[in-house]
C-alpha cells in the first residue's frame, strides 16, 4: 500500500486574537496522485476555511483562507566532487512514474540508441559500406545485362557461387544507387548521429562545466597532483594564465582549463563525415551522366546525351542548350605520340544566340550552369581526298584493332569495277591525324602524306591528294549536385581531425595554508603532460615570511 506524504514549502502561521475554536474546515473536491516509491511525482491539493470571530453574532461576514501545499519536495542538499549542491528537478506533469505503456515508450527509444551507438557495430557498418565500394569498383557498372550474363555465366560461376543473378538482383550493375548500399549508408549515418547524441554531447557538456575541488584528497587523486610549499594559489592563476587557460578562482580553491575545442572535434568529425555521406548518395541518386563522339564541325543537344542515375535527377533549363563542335586538334611530342588533345566548344540557348565558347582539353573542362563537359578521348572520323582532281570525298575511318595497337583507323577506296564480287582498292591507314599511310590493290606500301600537304600520290593510276583528316571528339557530360557537399565535407573533416588532436588539460588547486596542492589530468598526451606541469609549477614564485601573512589574511578575508 502507498503512504500519502505531502510536504511544505514554508510554514504558514495565522496569528489573530479573534481565533476561536469553532474552526470548520469545508474541503472541496480536489484530484490528487499517489506515487509509488519509485516515483518522484507529489501531492497537490487545497483546503478552504472560514474562520468565525467573537463578533460573528453582529455580523455574518466570514473570513477565508486558501492554504496550498507545495507541489514539489525541496532538493535534498549532496556534497559532490564539484560545487556542492545538487539542483532540484521539477515535476513532471504527465503520467506518474516510469511504469506502463508511457514509460515503455520512453524506455525504448534510449535502447535503440544504445544499440545504434555501440562502437563495434558502426565498425562494421563502416567495413561493410567498405566492402560494397570495393565491389562496385571491381564490377563494371551501369552495363547492358548481356554484359553480365557473359562476363558473370551460371556454368562458370566467380568463386564458385557468384553469377549474374547476383549482380542484377542485388543492384550491383548500379552498385552506388542500390538499395542495399543506400540503406548501409543511412544505417552508418543513423549510428554517427546516436553516437555523437548520447556520448559526443554530454561529454562536451561536462568538460563545459566549470566546478571547483574543495578538498585536497579529490585534488590529489587525478593524474597529475603535486604541491608547492610556501606559494600562493593567485600566483598559480597568473601563470597558468600566461599558458593559454581559463583560470576561475573561488576563495582558496582554482580551476582551469584549456584545448576544449578538441572536445567539440569528435562532433565536427561525425558531422563531416554525414556531409560527405549526403553529397555522395546525392550524387548516386541525383545526377546525370552521358558519353558522346562528336566529328568536328557537327552539334549535339545536352539533354539527348544525358541519363538519369537516380530517382532524384531532375532535368534543367540548361539541358536544351546546343552544343557544336568548331573544332577537333592534337598536340604531339617530337617523337609523334600524342601529347594533347583540344576541342573548340560552342554552347546555344534555344534562341540560336552563344551563351559560352572555350577549348577544352584533359583535365580543363567546360562548367556550365552546374554540367560540365570533359574531354575524355579522340577518335578518327573521316578522311578528306581528292581523285584524280574530282571531289572533295569523305571516306569514313572505322576503327582497327591489329597486333594490340591502342588506336588505330582505316578505310577502302575501291577502283575499277565497283561491282565486281572481288572489288580491289586502296588501302589507307592511320594511327593519329598527323599521318596516312597507303597500300595500293596488292597491299604493297605505296607511300605516306600528311593531311593538308597537297602532296599528291600516284597508286596504280589513280592520282589521289590527302586534303584533310577530320577527327571526332569524345566528350563526357555530367551534372553532380553532391560535389560541393563532399568537398565541403571532406574539408571539414580534414580541419576537424586536426582539431581532435588538441588536448583537453584541466587542472585544481587548493590553498591549504601556506601550500598550494595541485591536481589535473589530460585526455591526450598523456605522457608529456607531468613534464608540462613540471615547468608551469617551476614558474610559480615562492613566497617570503611576510607575504605568507598577507596571503593568509586575504584567503581568511
Amino acid at each position: 500500500m502507498y503512504t500519502l506524504k505531502p510536504s511544505f514549502s514554508k510554514t504558514l502561521f495565522l496569528k489573530s486574537p479573534l481565533l476561536r475554536s469553532s474552526f470548520k474546515p469545508q474541503f472541496f473536491p480536489y484530484t490528487t496522485q499517489i506515487s509509488s516509491p519509485c516515483s518522484s511525482t507529489p501531492l497537490s491539493f487545497s483546503i478552504t476555511c472560514k474562520l468565525k470571530t467573537s463578533e460573528d453574532g453582529k455580523s455574518s461576514k466570514s473570513l477565508a483562507k486558501k492554504i496550498v501545499l507545495s507541489e514539489g519536495a525541496p532538493a535534498v542538499s549532496e556534497d559532490g566532487a564539484g560545487n556542492g549542491e545538487a539542483q532540484p528537478k521539477p515535476a513532471s506533469k504527465g503520467g506518474g512514474g516510469g511504469g506502463g505503456f508511457g514509460g515503455l515508450v520512453k524506455r525504448f527509444p534510449r535502447k535503440v540508441l544504445s544499440l545504434l551507438s555501440n562502437l563495434p557495430l558502426a565498425i562494421g557498418e563502416m567495413f561493410t559500406v567498405a566492402a560494397l565500394m570495393a565491389l562496385g569498383t571491381a564490377i563494371d557498372q551501369g552495363e547492358a545485362p548481356d554484359y553480365y550474363f557473359q562476363k558473370f555465366p551460371e556454368d562458370n560461376p566467380v568463386l564458385g557461387f557468384f553469377t549474374w543473378r547476383w549482380v542484377l538482383t542485388l543492384g550491383f550493375d548500379h552498385m552506388f544507387s542500390s538499395p542495399i548500399f543506400l540503406g548501409m549508408l543511412a544505417l552508418l549515418a543513423t549510428s554517427l548521429m546516436a553516437c555523437t547524441y548520447t556520448t559526443q554531447i554530454p561529454l562536451v557538456k561536462v568538460a563545459r562545466r566549470w566546478n571547483f575541488l574543495h578538498s585536497a584528497e579529490a585534488i590529489r587523486k587525478q593524474e597529475f597532483s603535486e604541491s608547492l610549499p610556501k606559494a600562493s594559489v593567485r600566483d598559480l592563476g597568473v601563470v597558468l594564465m600566461g599558458a593559454g587557460y581559463e583560470v576561475f578562482l573561488k576563495g582558496p580553491s582554482l580551476y582551469a582549463f584549456k584545448g576544449l575545442a578538441g572536445r567539440f572535434a569528435p562532433i565536427g568529425v561525425h558531422l563531416a563525415m554525414l556531409l560527405i555521406m549526403v553529397g555522395g548518395t546525392l550524387s548516386a541518386t541525383g545526377s546525370f551522366r552521358g558519353s558522346v563522339t562528336v566529328p568536328q564541325g557537327l552539334n549535339f543537344v545536352m539533354g539527348d546525351v544525358l541519363s538519369p542515375s537516380g530517382f532524384l535527377s531532375t532535368p534543367t533549363k540548361a539541358f536544351d542548350t546546343e552544343v557544336h563542335v568548331n573544332r577537333f586538334y592534337m598536340d604531339y611530342y617530337d617523337s609523334g605520340e600524342v601529347l594533347q588533345f583540344h576541342t573548340d566548344l560552342s554552347l546555344f540557348d534555344l534562341n540560336g544566340k552563344e551563351v559560352m565558347r572555350k577549348t577544352i582539353s584533359v583535365n580543363d573542362p567546360l562548367r556550365f550552369d552546374g554540367i560540365t563537359i570533359y574531354q575524355t578521348d579522340w577518335s578518327f572520323s573521316a578522311l578528306q581526298i581528292r581523285k584524280d582532281d574530282e571531289g572533295p570525298f569523305n571516306l569514313a575511318m572505322a576503327p582497327l584493332k591489329l597486333n594490340g595497337d591502342k588506336k588505330l583507323f582505316g578505310t577502302f577506296l575501291p577502283v575499277g569495277d565497283s561491282d565486281s564480287p572481288n572489288v580491289k582498292g586502296i588501302s589507307m591507314l592511320a594511327r593519329d591525324l598527323q599521318s596516312i599511310v597507303l597500300y595500293d590493290k596488292e597491299g604493297k606500301f605505296a607511300g605516306v602524306r600528311r593531311p593538308n600537304s597537297n602532296l599528291p600520290i600516284d597508286i596504280d593510276g589513280t592520282r589521289i591528294v590527302i586534303e584533310d583528316a577530320i577527327g571526332s571528339s569524345g566528350l563526357d557530360l555530367k551534372t553532380d549536385p553532391g560535389v560541393p557537399i563532399v568537398y565541403a565535407g571532406f574539408g571539414a573533416l580534414m580541419l576537424t581531425t586536426c582539431i581532435s588532436y588538441l588536448s583537453h588539460t584541466q587542472i585544481w588547486a587548493l590553498q591549504d595554508g601556506t601550500t598550494v596542492v595541485i591536481g589535473g589530468k589530460t585526455n591526450r598526451a598523456k605522457l608529456e603532460f607531468p613534464d608540462e606541469m613540471n615547468q608551469l609549477l617551476d614558474r610559480v614564485p615562492e613566497l617570503v615570511e611576510s607575504s605568507l601573512s598577507k596571503q593568509s589574511d586575504a584567503i581568511s578575508g
